[in-house]
């Protein structure tokens, strides 16, 4: 759904990419003896977007090196799984020839591509919480983002993510900033806004709620918990 979404919001060139680099393991690695450099030389590829513009920045540089292997060691970045993410693309792209979709490039509109990874993640928004960390929307789920993102202590009002990894919490991989009213526009099926008269001033624009199907029963939505434990 993300890269149909993509096509119609102009982004497919940069959308592919990020599917890609998101099929593979972390593209980063941090040697014991290296930990403070390797995350110097990483902070640089981090986007305010959060971590899925981050891989794209990654992938880009990395094509602008024309695919160095050298690039790769000098940045802390792992060749293999780059190659992997090419090898996806690639596969991605015959598949977007093969049913004439088109290829187009968003150029610096972040909005288009995080909407259109919106479209296809809106189950995994989480809202901050006042207390601590994160609640996800579809199941009020305490999370936190991880420490490895590009968002860490940025503490962004809302965000999507790949996925859940538990370890010492219960930790978002792959964490990207998103506006309320997208969920709305983008999953008009899942999300409805919020009673205005409900709520304070200040929240009216932002809160939402998902919608229940009259053809189940109540907590039929609910996700069960998606996580990879490590």
């Amino acid at each position: 759904k993300i890269l149909i979404t993509s096509v119609s919001l102009n982004c497919s060139e940069e959308i592919l990419t990020i599917v890609a680099m998101l099929s593979v393991q972390t593209v980063f690695y941090r040697p014991r003896e290296k930990q403070t450099i390797a995350d110097q030389k990483k902070s640089k590829f981090y986007q305010p977007e959060g971590d899925h513009l981050t891989l794209l920045a990654v992938y880009e540089s990395w094509k602008k090196s024309k695919f160095s292997n050298a690039w790769c060691f000098d940045n802390f970045i792992q060749a293999r799984s780059m190659r992997r993410a090419q090898d996806v693309r690639k596969q991605l792209l015959s598949i977007m020839d093969r049913y004439k979709l088109n290829i187009v490039s968003s150029g610096r509109n972040y909005t288009a591509i995080q909407k259109a990874i919106c479209s296809g993640y809106f189950r995994n928004a989480a809202k901050k919480d006042p207390q601590e960390g994160y609640r996800t929307l579809t199941d009020n789920q305490t999370v936190f983002i991880h420490p490895g993102s590009s968002l860490f202590q940025k503490n962004p009002d809302m965000v999507i993510y790949h996925e859940l990894v538990m370890t010492t919490k219960e930790y978002m991989r792959e964490v990207m900033v998103i506006q309320a009213k997208w969920l709305v526009e983008l999953a008009p099926r899942f999300f409805k806004a919020s009673n205005p008269q409900q709520l304070g001033k200040r929240k009216r624009q932002e809160r939402i709620q998902p919608l229940y199907d009259r053809f189940n029963p109540q907590n039929a939505w609910r996700l069960s918990k998606r996580m990879r434990y490590r």
